[in-house]
């Protein structure tokens, strides 16, 4: 009777290995993800005009919900580096030359203004004379 409880309990078994990720499960992931980005930016937005109509600016909170924004995307990131099984993303830079992230799905460099065709072909350049 014991032996049962072990083998139920799995104080025996050996430890389970780390599964492989499912790129079903990845792109729901992701895809849930995007809507809650778009979600989190249209807050943002409606959050600042109404600081702006109550003339009550609250850069802390602007600041968090930036942050959760930037998390997010960086998940994103993760999960299509991992769908498309490559490192493309390791080997593209995806910060402007000035050191600024690039957000998903931005034209531009958020803090210098800099397009991110052209940012990003500066940075391998600089990249190669190293």
């Amino acid at each position: 009777m014991p032996r049962q409880r072990e083998a139920t309990t799995g104080a025996g078994s050996p430890p389970a290995l780390p599964t492989k990720p499912v790129p079903r499960e990845l792109r729901r992931e992701r895809k849930s993800l995007l809507q809650v980005r778009e979600e989190r930016l249209r807050d943002l937005g409606g959050l600042a005009l109404e600081m702006y109509k109550r003339d009550r600016f609250n850069a802390g909170l602007v600041v968090e919900r930036c942050a959760e924004l930037v998390a997010i995307e960086a998940r994103v990131h993760e999960i299509d580096a991992v769908l498309d099984g490559s490192a493309r993303l390791r080997r593209k830079s995806v910060t402007c030359v000035c050191g600024a992230p690039f957000l998903l799905g931005a034209r531009f460099c958020a803090t210098c203004g800099r397009p991110v065709a052209e940012a990003s072909a500066g940075s391998s350049d600089a990249a190669g004379l190293q």
